[in-house]
């Protein structure tokens, strides 16, 4: 299992060898901006996807969680990859392949049915439980601070807008449910005309209405046909509250910053449209 492992640490590559001993690494989809590497694997004639967190990395942690607690609404009806395999100190998964391609960049992408189907899926989702937090809000403010206070490229007349608007918000309690937490054409493939899940690096318990702030800044933005399609699907709009603005704000924030500290520049330049977007006009 030499070849396409090399980033892999020490432990990992133990625990691979006695998961799939004689595995073969079959291609590399690792994207190259985070920790993160994701290996196409077969064994005994399984196509298998193993996923491997560096030594800072928080999302495979998450992802394993979400495979022991979440996912079962999704894969019982073959919508999301089963969990075969994972080790949560090791930084470690292995799940079966899903077929597919990528929604992102494909014919799909700007097909409104495939946005009912996600609405659908991700109703179901976040269906399954509700939990009060009467401290979220003012966690993610702190979050968002944080990020105004470390290396970025916002202009300081601007974080201090942000900083002021932040400050002065109300921070009343919230309703959290399972979230993926990028839910994006990115993560969605489609097979035989069926829309699945991938990725659940960033799952968590958040307000519903969070899963809608990357479709609102990309998909919904450039197409309105495909926000009605997916509302259509999911059956509400969660962004109906004043917490939708304040949700808008910090994605904004963090999407700048975050870019920005991965030396990601087109997503860069994205979240500096949604902090222009997204702030009251001075």
């Amino acid at each position: 299992m030499a070849s396409g492992l090399a980033n892999l640490l020490t432990r990992q590559r133990a625990l691979l060898d006695q998961w799939l001993p004689g595995a073969t690494v079959e291609k590399d989809h690792s994207w190259g901006l985070v920790q993160t590497t994701v290996l196409e694997m077969t064994h005994a004639g399984a196509r298998l996807i193993v996923k491997a967190g560096g030594d800072s990395d928080h999302h495979v942690e998450r992802e394993l969680h979400a495979h022991l607690t979440w996912l079962s609404q999704w894969t019982r009806l073959g919508r999301a990859p089963i969990l075969q395999h994972g080790d949560a100190d090791a930084k470690l998964i292995v799940t079966r392949y899903l077929p597919g391609e990528l929604v992102l960049g494909s014919e799909h992408a700007d097909d409104p049915a495939t946005y009912r189907a996600a609405g659908e899926l991700l109703a179901l989702f976040h269906a399954q439980t509700r939990v009060a937090d009467d401290d979220y809000e003012s966690r993610e403010n702190e979050k968002a601070l944080a990020w105004l206070n470390g290396p970025h490229r916002i202009t300081s007349g601007t974080v201090g807008r942000l900083r002021a608007e932040i400050t002065g918000w109300p921070t009343p309690g919230a309703v959290l449910v399972p979230t993926h937490g990028d839910w994006h054409p990115r993560n969605w493939l489609i097979h035989d005309g069926v829309v699945s899940v991938i990725d659940f690096g960033r799952a968590a318990m958040r307000p519903a209405y969070t899963d809608l702030t990357r479709l609102a800044a990309q998909e919904f933005r450039r197409d309105a046909t495909l926000e009605t399609a997916f509302l259509d699907g999911y059956g509400t709009d969660p962004r109906q509250t004043d917490a939708w603005h304040r949700t808008r704000v910090r994605e904004a924030i963090a999407t700048a910053a975050w870019a920005h500290r991965v030396g990601d520049e087109p997503f860069e330049a994205q979240g500096h449209r949604m902090i222009a977007e997204a702030l009251p006009a001075p």
